[in-house]
């Protein structure tokens, strides 16, 4: 995991995997069946654990929690977890595989960044329901995956926490903004 998030995708070779593993290639491949079969793996783990912006935010705020508190949950937490630190920077699912050569890894990353804006925008819905502020949610959902994007590209630039903190806190008045209708 901590290749692929630190260098992406295609930049990490299956020998240099296979050796960090401490396995040979028959190995390997017996284990993984291929790179990508790895590289979904990694996701996976990434996934379960704090990257996960909107579970993590849910879980502190809760079920009920406003819209405005789930979207500063994740761009203040995004704040804390994309800086350079042991080795890494930003997020792997938006960065692992941009630009990658390899569509199987494209493919697994978009499957994971599809399934955070379905879960984003149906919870963002039920704040906003359609009838009443049609397209909120949307643009809403977009608002908020934009920034956590720039914000990882920030970080994988060199941006730190202190930059991304403040960044953050103006994403989230301008969400509290557009929430409110004063776009």
């Amino acid at each position: 995991m901590r290749l692929f998030h630190a260098r992406g995708y295609d930049a990490v070779g299956v020998a240099e995997l296979g050796a960090a593993l401490g396995v040979k290639p028959p190995s390997f491949y017996a284990a993984f069946g291929s790179k990508a079969g790895l590289f979904h793996e990694a996701l996976e783990r990434y996934q379960g654990g704090e990257a996960n912006l909107f579970a993590y935010a849910l879980a502190q705020e809760g079920e009920d929690a406003s819209a405005e508190a789930i979207a500063a949950g994740m761009l203040r937490r995004a704040a804390q977890v994309y800086p350079l630190r042991d080795g890494v920077a930003g997020c792997l699912v938006i960065d692992g595989a941009r630009n990658s050569a390899d569509p199987e890894a494209r493919a697994l990353t978009a499957a994971i960044k599809t399934e955070a804006i379905r879960r984003l925008t149906s919870f963002l819905r039920r704040r906003y329901p359609p009838a009443e502020h049609p397209g909120l949610a949307e643009r809403l959902t977009a608002f908020v995956n934009i920034a956590l994007a720039g914000m990882s590209a920030a970080a994988r630039d060199g941006a730190d926490r202190a930059t991304l903190e403040a960044f953050a806190e103006a994403s989230i008045r301008a969400f509290r903004r557009e929430a409110a209708g004063e776009g």
